[in-house]
C-alpha cells in the first residue's frame, strides 16, 4: 500500500492542524529575522485548503496537490505562497496518473518540489531558506528508497531530516529574502521557512489524527 487520495487529504488536513498549533512559533521566528507574519500567512492558507478540500471529491494524489497549490498561491502573501505551491505544482507533474504514491514516487514528488522552489527562489542550501530543510529531506527519502523502505519509512525518513535541516539553519548568515537584509545579525535565529517545511513534512510521516481520518487512512507501506 500506499498513499491514496484519502491518505493524502488527511495529510494536508493535519498539516493544517500542525502549522496552525505552530502559528505563533512562526510568527516570533518570522518576526526575528523577517516581516513576522509567515505563521499568520500560512495559517490562513492551510485554513483555506482544509475548506478548498471540503468541497468535494479529488480524483488523484496529483489532484490534491495541484488544488491545494493554488489554495496557497491565492491565499499565502509574501513570498510563502508562491513558493509552496510552485512545490507542490513540480511534486504534482512528478507523478501525475499515480492513484497511490509508492516510495518511488514520494521521494521523487519531493525532488520535484526541491526543484521547483529552487528555481521559483534562486536560493540552494545554506542560504539559510527552506531549501536548507528540503535538500536534506530529499536525500534521505532517496537513501531509504535505496534500501527498500515503504511508504512511511520514506516519508520519516525525510520528516527528520527536514527537522534537522531547519535546525541547522541556526548558525547560518541569511544570503536570500528579507532575512539578508540583516547580514550577520540574522545569525542565531532558525529560518521560519525551513521550519515551517519541516512541520508540513513532519505532518506527512504522522499518523496522527485529523478531522477526516479515519482508521487506515494514512501512508502506509
Amino acid at each position: 500500500m500506499g498513499c491514496g487520495v484519502d491518505e493524502v487529504v488527511a495529510a494536508f488536513h493535519r498539516v493544517a492542524e500542525v502549522i496552525t498549533a505552530h502559528r505563533d512559533e512562526l510568527v516570533d521566528l518570522d518576526r526575528a529575522i523577517g516581516d513576522g507574519d509567515h505563521g499568520e500567512n500560512l495559517t490562513r492558507g492551510f485554513t483555506a485548503v482544509r475548506a478548498s478540500l471540503d468541497e468535494g471529491e479529488h480524483g488523484s494524489p496529483a489532484e490534491v496537490l495541484k488544488l491545494v497549490a493554488s489554495t496557497l498561491i491565492s491565499t499565502v502573501g509574501g513570498a510563502a505562497g508562491p513558493l509552496y505551491g510552485t512545490a507542490l505544482l513540480r511534486a504534482a507533474k512528478a507523478v501525475p496518473d499515480r492513484v497511490e504514491l509508492g516510495p518511488e514516487d514520494v521521494a521523487a514528488a519531493l525532488a520535484a518540489a526541491l526543484e521547483g522552489v529552487v528555481a521559483r527562489g534562486r536560493a540552494e542550501a545554506g542560504d539559510k531558506t527552506m531549501v536548507d530543510a528540503l535538500v536534506p529531506a530529499v536525500a534521505a527519502a532517496e537513501r531509504a528508497v535505496g534500501d527498500g523502505g515503504d511508504t512511511r519509512a520514506v516519508l520519516a525518513a525525510a520528516s527528520a531530516a527536514a527537522e534537522t535541516g531547519a535546525r541547522e539553519t541556526a548558525p547560518l548568515v541569511a544570503r536570500k529574502g528579507r532575512a539578508s537584509y540583516l547580514g550577520e545579525r540574522s545569525a542565531g535565529h532558525l529560518d521560519p521557512g525551513a521550519r515551517s517545511t519541516a512541520l508540513v513534512l513532519g505532518a506527512f510521516a504522522s499518523p496522527g489524527p485529523s478531522p477526516r481520518r479515519t482508521p487506515g487512512k494514512e501512508c502506509e507501506g
